[in-house]
């Protein structure tokens, strides 16, 4: 294993080009890898600039199905979403590009592994730990914590300069003073002039979805099927055929027709894991459309006190997934249960996608039958259910506050 090989998690932008450079300086024989997550990338022209640079070796990783299935789809399974709010685009992003960064590692027998990510960020604990899990004999090296990297470059101006040094083309732009993180679940955006909350996010800011003023004024109707709580079939109404395609080709249609109604957008402050507070924008069309059918399936499907039970675990693996413990043991207990708890999560969830709204319209079992019973839950008829037991069962539950009444009055 040759001391000075690294393999830098590489996105082609300003950082991690600069990144590479710099290591290449320092001696290093620098593989760089960037994981094809459905961003859209230029990646031959990635790839000269990476050699441009003084790469060894650029190893550009289609991960896109291996995204969508291992991490996406148990992400919507798993009902998670950060403080109600945020679908982890980018968190669930991180250790599909993990497992492939450590993958071409290991095949070349590298013993060193690099990333851009900073100091104040959720990115660096994300990419470690996943590393750590999953190849522990890699030692990182981390040029954000570094001091003579931050003493040499002590923000973006600097390496602007050095990359125009360098003979680099230079992305940032004074009309696009923020960062982005794009893949096939959202794009984000944060820092710059979007880290004051008290700013609006500029109009013309997002990419993966129609401002919801501009949107269509007619709703479009799709229907979504699940099997054991995954999604399987998309069928655009009224007129359109059943898709079951592949999984990225699903979400590639469930990302064009929830994008062209507007729905998806969040303007969120977020507690980051080392502490910080951070304010990010994201659109995520395809999650959200997917996260409110999957979540009324499933209220529908299982029992109450196995939805109780399961609020807390999505809570949970929410955390794990945020924090960077995708691979931890508290992940996989905990990410087992929940997809075991959606074996009887199957049918079809009828949405109307409007001006940024997802509204669900109807759902059905697949055929198997469900624990929605019509005629015991109906006012139309009995059903099976005598009304008279229901006395019982108010008088049990009215104990208690009666008791709790006369207690109140004795204190008077």
């Amino acid at each position: 294993m040759p001391a000075n090989s690294v393999i830098l998690a590489y996105s082609g932008g300003l950082d991690t080009s600069c990144i590479l450079a710099w290591l290449v300086e320092k001696g290093f024989q620098v593989t760089a890898y960037l994981a094809d997550i459905g961003q859209e990338e230029d990646y031959v022209a990635v790839r000269k600039n990476a050699l441009l640079l003084g790469a060894k070796e650029i190893v550009i990783d289609d991960l896109k199905s291996e995204f969508v299935c291992e991490f996406a789809w148990p992400g919507v399974a798993c009902g998670l979403r950060y403080e109600g709010r945020y679908l982890l685009g980018t968190s669930l992003a991180r250790p599909v590009i993990c497992k492939g960064l450590v993958r071409a590692a290991l095949e070349r027998n590298i013993g060193h592994f690099a990333h851009g990510a900073t100091g104040k960020g959720n990115d660096q604990v994300r990419f470690e730990l996943g590393c750590a899990a999953l190849a522990p004999h890699l030692k990182a090296i981390v040029p954000w914590r570094d001091a003579e990297f931050t003493r040499r470059f002590k923000g973006r101006q600097d390496l602007i300069a050095y990359a125009k040094a360098k003979g680099f083309p230079v992305p940032a732009t004074p009309a696009a003073p923020y960062s982005t993180d794009a893949n096939l679940l959202h794009i984000s955006y944060e820092s710059g002039m979007l880290e004051d909350p008290a700013v609006s996010a500029p109009k013309g800011i997002f990419n993966m979805t129609t401002d919801p003023e501009d949107a269509p004024d007619v709703a479009q109707d799709i229907e979504i099927g699940f099997e054991k709580g995954l999604p399987t079939s998309v069928k655009v109404l009224p007129d359109g055929a059943e898709v079951s395609k592949s999984p990225v080709e699903l979400f590639t249609i469930l990302n064009a027709v929830a994008g062209k109604h507007g729905v998806g957008r969040i303007d969120i402050v977020e507690n980051r894991f080392i502490g910080l507070k951070s304010r990010g924008v994201y659109e995520s069309p395809g999650m959200t459309v997917l996260f409110l059918a999957h979540l009324d399936l499933e209220t529908f499907c299982l029992d109450r006190e196995v939805l109780k039970a399961m609020r807390g675990l999505k809570d949970s693996m929410t955390d794990f997934v945020y924090n960077g413990f995708w691979f931890s043991p508290e992940c996989n207990y905990v990410r087992d249960c929940l997809l075991r708890g959606q074996n009887d999560v199957n049918g079809k969830v009828k949405v109307r996608l409007f001006k940024g709204s997802v509204s669900v319209l109807s759902r059905k079992d697949s055929g198997s039958g469900s624990l929605y019973n019509q005629a015991l839950v109906s006012m139309d008829e009995e059903g099976g259910f005598t009304p008279s037991d229901s006395t019982g069962f108010i008088n049990c539950h009215a104990l208690r506050l009666r008791e709790y009444a006369r207690y109140r009055s004795n204190l008077k």
